[in-house]
């Protein structure tokens, strides 16, 4: 089946799917900003994960991933990892809860900032955006 695809004013990728009432290229007229170039694609040609959707990027013939911007989402999702991580031994170093030893969580939270180093290096050397996607998974 076929799709319609455009660049949006945000820099990322619009797509319409036709209802099959009108042609695509009537669709195209209608929905598409006027002025604005875009591409009849198949359906395949648009990735089926949409774990990197906001690094979308019109490619040549279909719809292509923008690295950078897959490193930028991965690091968003890597410094939330953390943090999460972080929270239980952040609330014994805040709070000094009696009976709770700071030393031990100061030492989980290196262990933390360890692990997260070596996911921020993948990132960062990654060439594909399924390395960077699975750094993340690894962690989870």
């Amino acid at each position: 089946m076929n799709r319609i695809i455009y660049q949006n004013e945000t820099g990322g990728v619009s797509i319409i799917i036709p209802t099959g009432e009108l042609s695509v290229e009537e669709v195209a007229a209608k929905d598409v900003p006027e002025g604005v170039t875009y591409e009849i694609v198949d359906e395949a040609d648009i990735p089926s994960d949409r774990y990197f959707r906001n690094a979308w990027v019109m490619g040549d013939c279909c719809v292509e991933h923008d690295l950078d911007r897959c490193k930028e989402i991965g690091h968003d999702h890597r410094r939330q990892q953390r943090a999460d991580e972080f929270a239980p031994y952040d609330e014994v170093i805040m709070k000094q809860i009696p009976g709770a030893d700071a030393v031990e969580a100061e030492a989980k939270r290196q262990e933390i900032r360890d692990k997260y180093a070596l996911i921020q290096d993948v990132i960062e050397g990654a060439s594909t955006p399924d390395e960077i996607k699975t750094a993340l998974e690894a962690n989870q």
